[in-house]
């Protein structure tokens, strides 16, 4: 329903009369009203309709998250590089102090005694003996240097037992043939042993050398030392060099076996 205007609004602010028709306060700039309001055709007035404000709209509810499956962790593949079966390389220890001992047995016996020197008609244990027993100082050292360092890294790759079968094959093995072939033979000392476990040991470097793969192992020292056990011969008459060369061959054999049918 239309309805007649007032003359006059008071502004609350300053209190002055303004006309009904404005918006803010000409004084005070105070807004008093939203619209102004609406002039009839037939000259009444009439407050401006306002419009209802809109619903607010129901906020939707948060849909429930899922919670992140745990990542799968994959099984652990198994090394290939299988660990060592003992931690301490008992075996080489036990030839490098039974070649130490040797040495001092030497200075109670004869070489005769307990080694192959000369023919040893039906003692032939003396066979499995000769590789600990040692005259030279320095042919020792070069010998039982070579025995300790290459039977533990073997005694690493493979176990005990390879060393241990290796050592006497390669050097009981090199002096029977001495006995064998020779007819005074002299095959004192270690130099067939040594030279069979530098050989295994460098079998698996040498395949992958000439595959042009990449391997770890140390082949220009490994070159040196077996340069000087071959060369022992001419530096002391006690190390034979059939019993030398038959042990390097014999260590190469068992090297490619060993490669070949694993650790």
């Amino acid at each position: 329903m239309a309805s007649s205007p007032d003359l006059f609004v008071v502004c609350k602010n300053c209190g002055a009369e303004v006309s009904p028709y404005i918006t803010e306060c000409p004084y005070c700039g105070t807004r008093l009203r939203k619209r102004a309001p609406k002039i009839e055709r037939d000259g009444t007035v009439s407050e401006p309709k306002l419009k209802p404000k809109p619903k607010a709209k129901p906020k939707p509810k948060p849909k429930k998250q899922r919670k992140p499956a745990a990542p799968k962790i994959p099984k652990r593949a198994p090394d290939r590089e299988p660990r060592p079966y003992t931690k301490r390389p008992i075996a080489t220890l036990l030839l490098v102090v039974g070649s130490i001992a040797g040495y001092l047995v030497l200075t109670v016996l004869g070489r005769g005694d307990v080694a192959v020197a000369g023919p040893i008609e039906d003692e032939w244990w003396r066979v499995l003996t000769t590789p600990f027993v040692y005259s030279s100082a320095w042919y020792e050292l070069a010998a039982v240097g070579a025995i300790g360092l290459y039977g533990w890294l073997l005694e690493r790759r493979h176990n005990a037992f390879a060393v241990l079968f290796l050592f006497f094959l390669c050097g009981a093995g090199g002096a029977a043939l001495t006995v064998a072939i020779d007819p005074n033979p002299l095959a004192v000392g270690g130099n067939g042993a040594a030279l069979g476990l530098l050989a295994a040991w460098a079998v698996p470097d040498l395949l992958a050398r000439a595959r042009g793969q990449e391997y770890d192992g140390d082949l220009l020292g490994t070159m040196v030392f077996a340069l000087v056990l071959l060369l022992m011969p001419l530096a002391t008459v006690e190390a034979s060099a059939i019993a030398g060369l038959a042990g390097g061959a014999a260590g190469l054999l068992c090297g490619l076996a060993l490669s070949r049918f694993g650790r």
